[in-house]
């Protein structure tokens, strides 16, 4: 059942960055190198999360994995590491923390109510989220791309 789950999660990661590259007109011969990313980058997010690693962490980790992989594919496949990294980790995006910060947002613009301190708690706890999150994302993609700008790729022997 688990390995099930967790091959579900690999192919709906993999065709949501396949989706977005075609959506960013990522040329054809980057496509499958951006699935492949987007599938490792969001299983090990989801593989880290299963063994109780916290969402901010795992998120770092997938996020550093596909900054340090699209460098590698932009070599082979001639092309910048930004076609890569950035349709690759956008699944993993947090749209559900941000969506029920909103929404707690619209409830404290309501009348207060005896409840108000635990909403304003919750909304301040997925904004947080969201925001270390993101926080994440990006310096996840873009550490690798900053330590290898130096060098040039084209040095590096992949074995």
């Amino acid at each position: 059942m688990e390995w099930l789950f967790i091959f579900e999660k690999l192919i709906w990661f993999g065709i949501a960055a396949m989706g977005f590259a075609v959506l960013f007109n990522v040329p054809a011969r980057a496509i499958p190198a951006v699935f492949i990313m987007g599938a490792t980058g969001g299983i090990l997010k989801v593989i880290l999360m299963k063994f109780g690693v916290d969402i901010i962490f795992a998120t770092l980790v997938g996020a550093t994995i596909i900054g340090i992989i699209s460098v590698y594919a932009a070599h082979l496949k001639h092309a910048p590491p930004l076609i890569f990294s950035i349709p690759s980790v956008i699944p993993m995006v947090p749209g559900v923390f941000a969506y029920r910060m909103m929404l707690g947002f619209i409830h404290l613009s309501g009348t207060p109510n005896k409840a108000y301190s635990q909403i304003l708690e919750s909304t301040i706890n997925y904004g947080l989220k969201t925001f270390f999150i993101l926080l994440c994302l990006a310096a996840g993609v873009s550490f690798p791309m900053l330590i290898t700008r130096k060098e040039s790729v084209k040095d590096f022997k992949i074995r």
